[in-house]
C-alpha cells in the first residue's frame, strides 16, 4: 500500500470522465503504446499516451468512455506531448482500463 494521504489530497486529483476520439499507433514509445485523443466536454480535448496495446485494438477503443486525471503537469513521451493519465489497471503484464458502461457526459468529474 501506498503512503496514507488525507482527504485535502485526495481533492486536489482531478478525475473525468472522457470519450476517446482517436487512436492512433506510437512507435517512438519505449513500450508498446497508443497515442489516445479524449474529448473531455467542456475542459477541451487532451492527449494521452497508453501502454494498453497487448489487450485492445485500436477499433476497439473508440467511443471508449474512460477515466482520466486531467490535472497533471503535461509529460514528454518521446515526440509526444501527454497531457492526461488514462487510469487501469495491472493484471499481470495487461493494463485494463477503468471506464464507465453507462452514458456519461464528457468531462463528468469523479466526486
Amino acid at each position: 500500500m501506498s503512503d496514507t494521504i488525507n482527504f485535502e489530497d485526495f481533492t486536489k486529483v482531478d478525475l473525468r470522465i472522457g470519450t476517446i476520439i482517436d487512436v492512433d499507433d506510437f512507435p517512438k514509445a519505449q513500450n508498446s503504446s497508443f497515442k489516445l485523443t479524449i474529448d473531455f466536454g467542456d475542459l477541451g480535448i487532451k492527449k494521452s499516451s497508453a501502454q494498453i496495446t497487448s489487450l485492445y485494438a485500436k477499433e476497439s477503443l473508440l467511443n471508449k468512455k474512460v477515466l482520466a486525471v486531467v490535472n497533471f503537469e503535461t509529460k514528454q513521451i518521446a515526440n509526444f506531448s501527454s497531457e492526461c493519465l488514462v487510469l487501469g489497471l495491472q493484471n499481470g503484464k495487461d493494463v485494463v482500463l477503468l471506464h464507465t458502461s453507462t452514458d456519461v457526459t464528457n468531462g463528468t468529474q469523479v466526486l
